[in-house]
């Protein structure tokens, strides 16, 4: 693996000589989220990294923002945990692989509530930590997972805040492994979707932000395997699924 958070290089690599693999993994990263969006919708996604959302997304207005200060961005160096944003200022908001990133994932959950308009939706692709991902960060040496962590704890540190691009890869899986817990801290918020994703076509993708070896596969067989993943991932997802997507509903009432 070279690369690691060249964001800049990332996406050139995407918009001049993008791969099939790298085109499949991308657009499964975003497509999906379009049946949670209305049309007229306006919304904003944090840590937007390489902005590719913005070819994906069908939205009136999406705001493109990240802690750095990317030429593509349309608000810089926002902190996903104490956004610029007034209450009530989008209908959905999105992240894809944040929250593993971060070092009080609670916070992130309450200030997307707070930014959303009552029935807003927050829309989210992040790491799924099975047993396929563990042997791949293992071999990688990329990132991590601790499980000892209580992501409940507003006092706990859960990945280093003093690196933008450490990460603990068991973090989601600990906030949701209970869903009745999750929701009881946080419950102006309604999960309304789950699913799972990316085994095969994370494997073989060259990497989407750092640079990995792969076999360069033509488009129809990229979607061969695009849909064996799907099986597999939905059947056996603590096996092979690195991906989970989440979308939660802000209740009219908070």
């Amino acid at each position: 693996m070279t690369g690691a958070g060249d964001v800049w290089t990332a996406r050139t690599r995407y918009f001049e000589n993008p791969s099939a693999n790298l085109k499949v993994v991308v657009a499964n990263r975003y497509e999906w989220m379009n049946q949670f969006i209305k049309e007229n919708w306006e919304g904003v996604e944090l840590g937007c990294g390489a902005g590719l959302s913005r070819g994906f997304i069908r939205s009136k207005r999406l705001v493109l923002t990240d802690h750095a200060d990317y030429d593509w961005l349309d608000v810089k160096k926002v902190d996903a945990l104490h956004t610029p944003f007034e209450d009530g200022s989008f209908d959905f908001a999105m992240s894809v692989n944040v929250i593993h990133h971060l070092a009080h994932p609670l916070r992130f959950f309450a200030e997307m509530s707070r930014i959303l308009r009552p029935g807003g939706r927050l829309i989210v692709q992040d790491v799924h930590c099975s047993i396929f991902l563990r042997m791949a960060l293992r071999l990688q040496r990329h990132e991590g997972y601790d499980y000892n962590v209580d992501v409940f704890d507003d006092n706990v540190i859960c990945t280093d805040p003093n690196d933008e691009w450490a990460g603990n890869n068991a973090i989601v899986d600990l906030l949701f492994e209970d869903k009745t817990r999750f929701l009881q801290s946080m419950p102006q918020l309604e999960l309304i979707h789950e699913s799972h994703s990316e085994f095969l076509t994370l494997l073989n993708s060259g990497g989407v932000v750092a640079k990995t070896a792969y076999i360069p596969l033509p488009m129809p067989v990229m979607g061969v395997v695009d849909r064996i993943d799907r099986v597999l991932t939905k059947r056996f997802p603590a096996a092979f699924a690195s991906q989970v997507q989440l979308v939660f509903e802000k209740t009219a009432a908070s």
